[in-house]
């Protein structure tokens, strides 16, 4: 099935280039909206694992931490 594409002219293509530009703005916007809230959500994590946490599991030679011997 052949394929068509609108007939846009001088106007049409002005609308379109206009529009790309808002929506490039936007897109732009909201990202680094969201890589703040991601990066501020990363760093309180960081500091409650650090504060409240410790690590429990292996040491280097395979054995648990925290087993008795």
């Amino acid at each position: 099935m052949a394929e068509y594409k609108l007939k846009t002219g001088k106007v049409g293509e002005a609308v379109v280039n206009g529009y790309k530009k808002i929506e490039k703005g936007v897109v732009e916007g909201y990202n680094a909206i969201e890589k703040g809230v991601v990066d501020g959500y990363k760093k309180i994590e960081n500091n409650f694992v650090e504060r409240f946490l410790e690590r429990v599991g292996e040491d280097e030679q395979g054995n648990d931490i925290n087993s008795e011997k």
